[in-house]
């Protein structure tokens, strides 16, 4: 069973004529079947009002569709979003008589400047997304195939089976019966079993949305953004060092004090910037940023950064973690 998730952005509700609706939270999850062939559809149902909601809808998202009903300032923080994700695999869809040229200048030199143009056809878009995670290869894993991580999105106690944790694989493969830690705690817990699509699975593949019931922790250990895995390349730390890349609207140099959010997969976490280097180009500063609780992420990550306090601009950048 092969699944692709798609985030659908800049048009509320867009999603209720693609799909079944499913989990309800400030991301709103949509569930397309065609026999073997699954995609998930997510939206960001809390936007604008928490800038959370896009980042989380984006970083889980393998494909974009960016709906433009007027050019305003979201649609421009999307762009800026969807960008810094390096979100590359997207659809554009206008309506309300906005023209390719009207929005060409605004997206240039953007991932969403490499979007397909596609018409405002919901049927058409549906048949479309499913004939793309048809063409997703499930490759049996080999020896080789790294341990994957699953990063959570939702959690809840179920009677009858215990804890559940819902999320998207986001590399590897994970394994029924797999002993993984939770980080960036301490505990350990054992997958009594994987659900894809309320279908029984033994292996949870890149891009898989899954349910996984859980067994040796229970659900109030649990938090979004806690990464189940056993790769041993991933660590967790509460300051983060690495180079930025600020976005090239972005008005002035970073400061030290200045209380920034970080994002990288389901963490959306404040980040106090504790050391700032500006030299040469302060576009691409030397930051130390300190949080409250520890990131979890891979060697080399690419993170989001955010300013809640930027008025309309919010989307500040990127940092490659070192």
């Amino acid at each position: 069973m092969s699944n692709l998730n798609v985030a659908i952005i800049g048009s509320p509700d867009y999603s209720k004529e693609l799909g079944k609706i499913g989990t309800i939270s400030d991301i709103t999850f949509f569930n397309l079947k065609k026999e073997e062939v699954t995609v998930t559809i997510l939206e960001p149902s809390r936007y604008p009002e928490k800038l959370s909601s896009l980042f989380y809808a984006i970083s889980m998202a393998q494909k974009a569709v960016l709906v433009v009903d007027e050019i305003n300032s979201q649609f421009g923080e999307s762009v800026l979003m969807l960008n810094c994700a390096g979100l590359s695999n997207g659809i554009l869809i206008l309506r309300n008589y906005i023209t390719p040229e009207q929005v060409a200048p605004l997206i240039k030199d953007t991932v969403v400047g490499g979007y397909e143009l596609f018409e405002d056809d919901r049927m058409q878009l549906r048949e479309h997304l499913l004939d793309e995670a048809a063409k997703i290869e499930e490759k049996p894993p080999t020896a080789t195939t790294p341990p994957g991580a699953m990063p959570i999105d939702h959690s809840f106690p179920v009677k009858g089976i215990g804890t559940v944790a819902l999320g998207c694989v986001v590399n590897g493969v994970i394994r029924r019966h797999d002993n993984l830690h939770v980080l960036p705690t301490k505990h350990m817990a054992l997958i009594r079993s994987i659900q894809k699509h309320d279908a029984d699975a033994d292996i949870a593949y890149p891009g898989d949305r899954i349910g996984f019931a859980l067994k040796g922790v229970e659900a109030e250990d649990l938090e979004r953004g806690y990464v189940l895995s056993k790769d041993p390349a991933l660590t967790s730390s509460s300051t983060i060092h690495g180079r930025a890349d600020l976005i090239k609207y972005w008005p002035s140099a970073l400061k030290e004090g200045m209380v920034l959010y970080i994002g990288h997969w389901m963490q959306f976490l404040p980040a106090k910037v504790a050391y700032v280097n500006n030299a040469g180009d302060w576009h691409r500063p030397e930051l130390t940023l300190k949080t409250e609780k520890e990131l979890v992420y891979p060697p080399g990550a690419r993170a989001v950064l955010h300013y809640l306090e930027g008025g309309k601009l919010r989307v500040v950048g990127t940092i490659i973690i070192e």
